[in-house]
């Protein structure tokens, strides 16, 4: 099975002193992703968790809302000419009875940070299969200070990017501010399906008290699996895109980017958060 880390020589030049040692770098790999046998989606990704990664990007695609949908993930034996397991393809059962979404625009195809549909369709076909709208929630307020804590809290908790300097990282807060899970990977989109994943193992969907932290920047994307789980805050220490406000706004979803210290940008959803100061308008 792969690894999270491996090792791979490398010259280092320091101040015209020249060297030659192991470094210590994030293990890239392809996993495909198939629903009931047919394959649905290919994505590169850090090799661990790899059902939760699975079963997030599922949750996302409005295939799963309940651990009761899912029968099993397993990984697929006989993945290569040889007959070997490779641990790169995963199979996801769903339960019997278990309607699936009409795949006409069925990713079937490799998948980055930067995937998803763009316009005006899809932020449509997200407002409309969403399994928890955002805006019928129960209200949550979060204290602005209390945002601007979290980066730090996510920044300790990265175990791998300590060693490689080279993961996204997302982390899911209660409104109180306690940490209940991190994840890291060499996709940001794939750290937030891992954590969707988990939550959706331990029957905790909808999250509809919680915030979802991201390392980078705040994608269309990440804000659609934010929805999808029913995550009412969505925090960046980046900037957020412009297809991610708007589908913001049109869902309810408080979305903050440039979180960084005591400053941050919130570009919807303002009324969850809750100001200590008088915000200067201008």
């Amino acid at each position: 099975m792969g690894r999270v880390t491996e090792r791979r020589k490398v010259l280092r030049i320091r101040d015209g002193a020249v060297s030659t040692r192991p470094d210590t770098l994030v293990a890239e790999e392809p996993m495909e992703i198939r629903l009931n046998g047919k394959p649905l989606a290919i994505t590169m990704r850090t090799p661990g968790d790899d059902f939760a990664l699975a079963a997030g990007f599922l949750v996302s695609e409005g295939v799963l809302a309940d651990v009761s949908d899912l029968q099993n993930i397993v990984y697929c034996a006989g993945a290569t000419a040889d007959g070997s397991n490779t641990y790169n393809v995963v199979d996801v059962r769903t339960s019997p009875g278990v309607t699936l979404p009409d795949f006409t625009l069925e990713r079937n195809v490799y998948t980055t940070s930067s995937c998803g549909l763009c316009g005006k369709a899809s932020l449509d076909a997200v407002r409309t299969t969403a399994r928890w709208p955002i805006a019928d929630t129960p209200p949550v307020r979060v204290d602005a200070g209390l945002l601007a804590a979290l980066p730090d809290r996510l920044r300790a908790a990265q175990r791998v990017f300590d060693r490689t300097g080279g993961l996204h990282a997302a982390a899911l807060f209660g409104e109180d501010g306690e940490l209940l899970d991190v994840r890291e990977d060499v996709g940001r989109h794939n750290a937030v399906d891992k954590i969707v994943g988990r939550a959706l193992h331990n029957g905790d969907l909808p999250l509809s008290r919680t915030i979802l932290l991201v390392s980078g920047r705040a994608s269309f994307e990440l804000a659609q699996k934010a929805v999808m789980a029913g995550i009412p805050v969505l925090a960046a220490v980046s900037a957020p895109s412009s297809l991610a406000v708007d589908l913001a706004v049109e869902t309810g979803l408080t979305l903050v980017g440039f979180l960084r210290g005591s400053s941050m940008n919130v570009y919807a959803g303002e009324d969850r958060i809750a100001l200590r100061t008088t915000a200067a308008r201008g």
